[in-house]
């Protein structure tokens, strides 16, 4: 089983779970973050580290949100990987929880 990040992460980029990730997993792009399943452990570690609770094991992916298993899959092959913590996005705490971000995603 792998980590997957879901919508709530777009236009926040919160990045406290990368640095605690031991296999170095997350990669990153202009807006969001993304989690290579073919590296991710299972370990546990970046769930509760995110403060949009934006992360959720594959087997948890709520309703609506399954296409972000196939985007954090894709995404994972193209974008860098990151391991150190960075700054939100600026206006993130303003796009925390708000719905339908899908089409604000930039690759």
């Amino acid at each position: 089983m792998t980590y997957v990040v879901l919508e709530n992460c777009i236009k926040c980029k919160y990045t406290d779970c990368v640095e605690v990730c031991p296999v170095d997993c997350f990669h990153e792009g202009p807006n969001f973050l993304v989690i290579d399943p073919d590296e991710c452990i299972d370990c546990t570690l970046c769930e509760p580290e995110c403060p949009a609770e934006a992360i959720v094991p594959e087997d948890d992916i709520p309703e609506g949100q399954e296409a972000f298993t196939e985007l954090n899959a894709e995404l994972s092959r193209s974008w860098p990987v990151i391991t150190t913590r960075k700054d939100p996005l600026p206006d993130a705490e303003e796009w925390d929880g708000k719905p339908d971000k899908l089409q604000y995603l930039e690759r």
